[in-house]
């Protein structure tokens, strides 16, 4: 079994809620249909509109949806039928294999089939910095800032997804794909989403260390980051 995550753009003609309601019930339903063990959908609908200060990168237009699917083979001539699926949704989107690290699994506020996960999920999409060699990008990220970024946030749920190829022909040159969920109130509330909702030396202290490891081995203008609601439609798993 295989991991893909599918990046979308939205075509501008359909609404946001209505894209992702087609998203979340009649693509998800034709995916299992076609084989697929598990799919998530991840929208920036109305609910994360408070997160919108939280938006950055340099793609335009920035992807609106991203889909995490687990099939039995991603070779193109297997996987056909599933991006036709998708490409019926959405005009453009690119696909990415990936193998999948779970540090901080959802605990707290696990998910319920086809509902909205509570809180947000932020999604950050990674490109190698040009003055980092792949291995010790990768040895900052997973051996040094993971532990970082788990003790300084409030995240509940932490997934790397690290890039092993594009399987479309076109898209940015993502190394990782990954989320963090983080409470509802985190939002909008920079002390929240750190970990200090009512401490302002901590809060501050849990920021600086944050960007110190952040600044090692990411570009800040070169990586997407966009808050998303989570639906877990079905997975491997249940």
């Amino acid at each position: 079994m295989e991991k893909i995550i599918y990046v979308l753009q939205r075509d501008p003609a359909i609404n946001i809620e209505e894209y992702s309601r087609r998203l979340r019930h009649i693509l998800a339903e034709r995916l299992r249909k076609l084989g697929a063990h598990g799919v998530q959908v991840n929208v920036a609908d109305h609910a994360v509109a408070p997160a919108a200060g939280l938006r950055q990168g340099p793609t335009r237009p920035p992807p609106e949806a991203v889909l995490n699917i687990w099939i039995d083979s991603a070779i193109a001539k297997r996987r056909q039928p599933v991006d036709e699926a998708i490409a019926e949704f959405s005009p453009v989107f690119w696909a990415y294999l990936v193998t999948e690290s779970v540090p901080v699994r959802n605990t707290g506020h696990p998910p319920k089939p086809g509902a909205r996960t509570e809180g947000f999920a932020q999604m950050a999409f990674l490109r190698l910095p040009q003055r980092l060699g792949y291995d010790a990008w990768l040895d900052m990220w997973q051996n040094t800032h993971t532990d970082v970024a788990i003790e300084t946030q409030s995240g509940f749920e932490y997934v790397q997804n690290i890039v092993v190829r594009r399987l479309s022909g076109e898209g940015p040159q993502f190394v990782a794909i990954v989320e963090e969920c983080f409470p509802e109130g985190a939002m909008n509330d920079y002390r929240m989403l750190f970990d200090a909702p009512d401490d302002d030396e901590k809060f501050k202290r849990n920021l600086r260390r944050m960007m110190e490891s952040v600044n090692r081995f990411i570009d800040a203008d070169t990586v997407d980051i966009i808050p998303t609601s989570q639906y877990v439609i079905f997975t491997p798993w249940r």
